[in-house]
């Protein structure tokens, strides 16, 4: 492509954080072929917003690709396994339960375990559904392990993720990335030049003058959208009547114990407050709705209910949930919260980059960009974008919650028809399909339904083909078997040191890292 003139030869990405080094990184490692450049312009003096600190599994594949080794990611940005995440509140008042990565039990026959479960809860009052994960067992006796090869083990049920802590993860990309030839520009933005035919942008300059041409940009500015939003005024799809959160405060404490090996998520009065555990401290915040919350009263609820004293104070966020009418506009392709934002309760913000960089890396263009495969990218990223608004509405609309005005909002509200569909589907028979690729796997969809007491009106009629008593016997060995693996296995941080993944100084880190106390968001402001 380069010797037909037409090729990409300079890629400009427009603000670091998360977002732009991930994004930097995979390119540098991919696309440079000794002749295109890749420049990355940022200022100090603009802070991040703070990627992530909570993931989900498929970011162990982006650092795989990146030849990434687990331990050196580990021990560089101070991170822990994350098995799932644990729901307090959600339901009702007083109910816990988990999702775990994972799944449940072993399909019979081909019938699907919660199915089977379900029979069984007409019969008897059987173990919650979370005591046939091993993911669930495992992260709430605090323990983590992996199977050895060749031997087969409960273990190999496991699917984890990753806490870290997100200042600590930029930096590493970026030492990463600049090794392999990104060149790095310090400097802020002042405005951007466009083609006066394509309407293309075709440069931005920063402070003093400097113009930095560029055929491709990448915008990782943040929630303001420097390039997709304030040049291309793209426009953008609000969400908030279905995601009403508007705000959040978020605060590191210190650690109070060995860290647990999945994510808390906490409904209180008008919105949740996460818990992430990191080998250095523990990152906290509230998420709330200020039409029925006001920010004192949202932090007087964080500072009761957070564990371990504060390292810093309360930093408050503001945002609108929805996402960009097009993630890629002209010659500008969004990243992190340029292209969107949905709240941090599936600790998905970061899948939602790495996906954006995946999903460019397939469609990678020439100068003369075709709009069929710009078109494309848009379809699939509003795909992703609709599939983890609807999940993440689910924890909302399935609530028996009356306590508030805010629960009677959300447990009352329309949801998006495809969601409608999918909850009237699962309440006749405890049925899920998922269409197209799909995040969100089976075992995820019957975590939040069953621990959010929405039981089907029947199970599927196939589950009785089966004889009960030997189902029974299956399922109560498959319990036993996981309580024992789960009381044979090292504690998290047993694991973490003995595999060097644990960073030396963690135990003694006092002050979080520049991007540290805003946990569970993402990229350049």
């Amino acid at each position: 492509m380069m010797q037909n003139g037409n090729g990409i030869a300079r890629v400009v990405i427009v603000g670091g954080g998360t977002a732009g080094w991930m994004c930097a990184a995979a390119m540098a490692r991919y696309f440079n072929n000794g002749v295109r450049e890749f420049v990355l312009i940022e200022s100090d003096a603009i802070g991040t917003v703070g990627v992530g600190e909570a993931t989900i599994p498929p970011i162990a594949n982006f650092n795989q690709m990146l030849d990434i080794r687990e331990a050196d990611f580990l021990r560089a940005t101070r991170g822990t396994f994350k098995l799932g995440i644990e729901f307090v509140n959600w339901g009702q008042v007083g109910d816990r339960y988990f999702h775990p990565f994972g799944e449940y039990g072993q399909d019979l026959h081909g019938i699907a375990f919660h199915q089977l479960w379900l029979r069984e809860a007409t019969r008897s009052d059987p173990p919650p559904i979370g005591d046939f994960s091993m993911s669930a067992v495992a992260a709430l006796a605090g323990k983590y392990a992996r199977p050895q090869p060749g031997k087969p083990s409960p273990l190999s049920q496991i699917r984890h993720a990753y806490h870290f802590d997100a200042g600590l993860y930029a930096r590493f990309l970026r030492e990463l990335a600049e090794r392999q030839g990104v060149r790095r520009i310090e400097g802020k933005i002042t405005c951007a030049h466009r083609d006066g035919e394509t309407g293309d942008v075709t440069s931005v300059e920063i402070e003093g003058g400097e113009k930095i041409e560029g055929d491709l940009f990448i915008d990782c500015s943040g929630f303001r959208g420097l390039l997709i939003e304030e040049t291309l005024e793209t426009g953008y799809e609000d969400w908030s009547h279905w995601l009403p959160m508007d705000s959040a405060l978020a605060m590191p404490t210190a650690n109070t114990g060995s860290p647990q090996p999945f994510t808390r998520a906490t409904a209180h009065g008008a919105g949740w407050q996460w818990r992430i555990p990191l080998q250095h401290r523990t990152g906290n915040g509230h998420v709330f709705c200020s039409a029925y919350m006001n920010a004192d009263e949202a932090e007087a609820i964080l500072r009761e209910n957070a564990e371990g004293e504060p390292q810093a104070d309360p930093r408050l966020l503001r945002f609108t949930t929805g996402m960009r009418k097009k993630a890629w506009n002209h010659n500008v392709v969004s990243l992190g919260l340029s292209a969107g934002f949905i709240e941090p309760l599936e600790s998905t913000s970061i899948h939602l980059i790495q996906n954006g960089i995946a999903r460019l890396f397939a469609l990678f263009p020439e100068k003369d960009i075709s709009p069929l495969e710009r078109d494309e990218y848009n379809r699939g990223m509003r795909e992703l974008f609709e599939d983890v608004r609807d999940f993440v509405i689910l924890h909302y609309k399935a609530t028996q919650r009356d306590d508030t005005e805010f629960w009677n909002y959300v447990r009352t509200m329309d949801v998006p028809d495809t969601l409608a569909k999918r909850m009237d589907l699962w309440r006749l028979h405890g049925r899920v399909f998922r269409e197209n690729a799909e995040l969100f796997t089976l075992p995820s969809w019957v975590a939040v339904m069953l621990g959010q007491n929405m039981m089907p009106e029947r199970y599927d009629p196939i589950a009785d083909t089966l004889e009960p008593q030997k189902v029974a016997a299956a399922m109560e060995q498959i319990r036993e078997v996981h309580y024992r693996t789960a009381e044979a296995m090292p504690t998290q941080e047993d694991f973490l040191r003995k595999s060097g993944s644990w960073a030396e100084d963690a135990a003694v880190s006092a002050a979080p890292s520049p991007a540290a106390t805003t946990s569970a968001w993402g990229a350049r402001q």
